[in-house]
């Protein structure tokens, strides 16, 4: 009796468990399904019921250079990001687990600790800052901004990467005679792609998709896409704002799928290219 009581209780486990998950789901993912379907929406006002499938609002967007020109800032700003971050990220990331140096357990704390002050927090504090030593908001601090939110997602990406190469191989490319720069860029950093890509990618996301800390630390004037979301929302919610609100989707979730993708394909081709070793 124990044992069929035990697994009925189970069972109700399991079953709240996964009607739990589905609630979550459908509240995480159920805004996203919605503005992307009022995206295409004829009529003017964004909600439901739909009076028709147009992609009209799509046009407006591309007609608007208000839009545009927030784009175009939030695409140079997330490259620049990118590059920099994983520059940094994979030399960090590097020096952390390769070596053994004063103060490591201080800078690993340090590079990490914009990742778990809120995002709002970090913004004010950094605002304060610069008013307090009279320094101007400039499109600089701002890339700095996305830098320092975006580095310590980079750093935890490499170091796992590198905890899980062999230090050997590297050994043996010194004990070759070979510098440690060679061993890096011809050993390691082969070895790090897979890091190297997802942190990139990861770094760009972060970077273009940022709202809060844009808010604090963006010049006057000058708009990035999701700034751009909240001053058309100050006016009206139409579908032109589900319209951009979809492309920022496809942005964020496109470029990570679309980079992944290209990895394996990239991994498998490199694999195949591989001679196989005979058995004796």
């Amino acid at each position: 009796m124990r044992g069929t009581r035990r697994r009925q209780e189970g069972r109700w486990a399991w079953r709240l468990t996964g009607f739990v998950t589905v609630c979550v789901y459908v509240f995480m993912f159920a805004p996203i399904v919605a503005t992307v379907v009022l995206s295409f929406n004829a009529s003017m006002f964004g909600g439901f019921p739909m009076t028709g499938f147009s992609l009209q609002w799509y046009g407006k967007l591309m007609a608007n250079e208000a839009v545009l020109a927030a784009f175009r800032t939030s695409l140079w700003i997330a490259l620049v990001t990118a590059i920099v971050t994983t520059a940094i990220g994979v030399t960090t990331a590097f020096a952390l687990v390769r070596f053994e140096f004063r103060g490591k357990q201080a800078l690993s704390t340090l590079v990490i600790l914009p990742a778990l002050v809120p995002e709002t927090i970090l913004g004010v504090g950094l605002l304060v800052l610069i008013k307090a030593i009279d320094q101007p908001r400039t499109m600089l601090l701002l890339v700095l901004g996305h830098i320092l939110l975006a580095v310590p997602y980079v750093v935890l990406i490499a170091q796992a990467r590198m905890i899980g190469i062999r230090r050997v191989y590297e050994e043996a490319a010194l004990s070759l005679g070979a510098s440690r720069f060679s061993s890096f860029r011809e050993i390691t950093l082969p070895l790090l792609i897979p890091a190297v890509v997802g942190g990139a990618l990861l770094a760009f996301t972060i970077s273009f998709d940022n709202t809060s800390a844009s808010l604090f630390w963006r010049p006057a004037g000058v708009e990035t896409m999701p700034t751009q979301i909240l001053s058309m929302l100050k006016i009206s919610i139409s579908p032109e704002i589900n319209a951009l609100g979809t492309v920022m989707i496809l942005v964020t979730v496109g470029i990570p799928l679309i980079g992944g993708l290209i990895l394996q394909s990239l991994t498998k081709l490199r694999r195949r290219g591989e001679p196989k070793e005979e058995i004796q």
